[in-house]
């Protein structure tokens, strides 16, 4: 009976092992393919997301400074008595010789 207890402990033991190691190679093999991905994306131009939203930001904020102009050249506008269609004469380019 105590040998059959021994095999069955060291049975275990090995197993518990096995299982450890392979837990082992699972996080190892987990943090190289994270690794490879930072490498591979960061080779690319991606940008991060506070720049993204510095770009989106100064987007936005032109935005309404057009919106603020066009209103301002709608006003001259009708200042002036214009209704914007007409445009400034150019001159005809010379054809060259």
């Amino acid at each position: 009976m105590q040998s059959e207890n021994r095999l069955f402990d060291d049975f275990v033991k090995m197993v518990n092992g096995v299982a450890g190691t392979m837990a082992g190679v699972g996080r190892e093999a987990e943090s190289g393919a994270r690794e490879r991905m930072r490498e591979w994306i960061g080779g690319m131009d991606f940008v991060s997301r506070d720049e993204f939203d510095a770009v989106k930001a100064m987007a936005a904020k032109a935005r309404e400074e057009n919106e603020a102009l066009q209103k301002r050249i709608v006003a001259l506008e009708a200042k002036l008595g214009s209704d914007g269609d007409t445009k400034p004469a150019r001159k005809k380019a010379e054809p060259k010789p």
